[in-house]
């Protein structure tokens, strides 16, 4: 089964929410926090836009992939933060 992981920065702190795509997760149902990951039970990706694609792009041609945006909303000092974007890492099976 894919599992994909997200390091939390060290700025962020209990209690966050995160989202996927602008969509809100629940812990326990759509990811664990182990430490300071937090491991989904599917596989998310960033899509990383070649100049090839850019270029076809420009020209109104759209070649469209998965791309995932995993986005935590936490308080710092008492004032909303939003990190946005977060490193999507794979989980590589142990063997």
């Amino acid at each position: 089964m894919p599992r994909s992981i997200v390091r939390l920065p060290p700025q962020i702190q209990e209690p966050f929410e995160v989202f996927i795509s602008g969509v809100p997760q629940k812990p326990g149902r759509d990811y664990v926090q182990e430490g300071r990951e937090l491991v989904f039970d599917r596989d998310l990706r960033k899509d990383k836009v070649s100049g090839w694609r850019w270029f076809l792009g420009a020209w109104g041609v759209g070649t469209y992939r998965q791309n995932d945006s995993v986005d935590i909303r936490y308080a710092l000092g008492g004032r909303p933060m939003v990190a946005e974007g977060l490193d999507i890492v794979p989980d590589e099976p142990s063997t």
